[in-house]
């Protein structure tokens, strides 16, 4: 679905991304996982265009996503994205968050479009909360509304840029089963987190990067049990005993 060839990304003379050769196949759930600055987020963002490159193709379903050709409305359209902060209107309920895409960019009805937003929200477990803003509403509860909008647009695809960095930490497992429930169903994901028992449970593959090249690619029982790279031992080491250095 999504194919990387040679990307090269800058911020002035600084690199962000180097080198990058990497498919992703329909229905795999990929985590991208590394320190912070390692170039995580920044790789996902360039699948939607959030982000141009200087260097190299993306290619998702065969097309050329930063050919000037490419319509950017219909390009997004086909993607989910979730970021760290909920992005919801604050003026809209949470049906109202869920609608409005497919109202004005897929041309549904208003009875359709509901119906539609009142089954994600009963899939992210809140139906209940249809009605409320989201000053109402939990920070765990308004991401998944956030998952619930992305996913109004039926892509093919899904990207969440550490979807739970911003949580709470009794908040964080509640996002994370509507992911583990989404994974379940084949949809295809590319998750960047710190949520590492989520990529060991859920993930199909992992990639490990850091100054913006990635240096370990795996299964989660590889990449957690076998790491070849030292600069991925160090990082599993790290995690494992936070204060071993302190």
């Amino acid at each position: 679905m999504i194919q990387f060839e040679n990307v090269n990304k800058w911020y002035g003379a600084y690199q962000a991304l180097a080198d990058i050769n990497e498919a992703v196949p329909k229905g795999e759930v990929l985590v991208v996982c590394g320190p912070s600055g390692s170039g995580k987020s920044t790789l996902i963002r360039t699948i939607n265009r959030l982000e141009p490159i200087q260097g190299g193709r993306i290619l998702l379903e065969g097309h050329d996503i930063h050919a000037r050709s490419q319509n950017l409305n219909a390009l997004r359209s086909h993607i989910g994205f979730v970021f760290q902060q909920f992005n919801l209107f604050p003026h809209l309920s949470a049906l109202e968050n869920c609608t409005l895409a497919p109202l004005q960019l897929r041309g549904l009805s208003k009875k359709a479009a509901q119906e539609q937003a009142m089954a994600l929200l009963d899939r992210v477990g809140l139906a209940h909360k249809a009605n409320a803003h989201p000053t109402e509403l939990s920070g765990g509860q308004q991401q998944r509304v956030a998952i619930a909008r992305a996913l109004a647009m039926q892509p093919p695809l899904m990207m969440f840029d550490e979807p739970t960095s911003a949580l709470d930490p009794e908040m964080v497992g509640e996002v994370l089963q509507v992911m583990k429930d989404l994974a379940r169903d084949g949809m295809t994901m590319v998750v960047v987190t710190h949520e590492m028992g989520f990529a060991r449970d859920v993930a199909d593959r992992v990639l490990f990067l850091d100054a913006g090249r990635v240096l370990e690619r795996g299964t989660p029982e590889a990449f957690f049990n076998r790491p070849e790279h030292p600069r991925a031992q160090q990082f599993l080491a790290d995690i494992r005993s936070p204060f071993a250095s302190a």
